[in-house]
């Protein structure tokens, strides 16, 4: 890979572009669940529910965004009320 500068760009690759190998895997990788989506929910069926569960929760991280932590500073109370939820 070319260093930045040496590549006919002097600032290199613009932040947030993505590379074009990626974005072209990542195409691919699309298209080919898109064409085998229902056997993979055919096959996830076929799973036992443990392990269902797991392959779920592990797909979990590509569909949702990670939630921080809440951490209250120190000796401060928690405000709510458990028959709340």
């Amino acid at each position: 890979m070319p260093k930045k500068g040496k590549s006919n760009n002097p600032n290199g690759r613009p932040k947030g572009i993505p590379n074009k190998l990626t974005k072209e895997l990542r195409e691919s990788l699309k298209t080919v669940i898109a064409g085998h989506i229902e056997q993979i929910g055919k096959d996830l069926d076929e799973l036992p529910a443990k392990d269902r569960l797991e392959i779920l929760v592990k797909l979990l991280a590509y569909i949702l965004p990670k939630v921080e932590d809440v951490n209250p500073g120190y000796g401060e109370p928690l405000d709510f009320d458990l028959n709340d939820l």
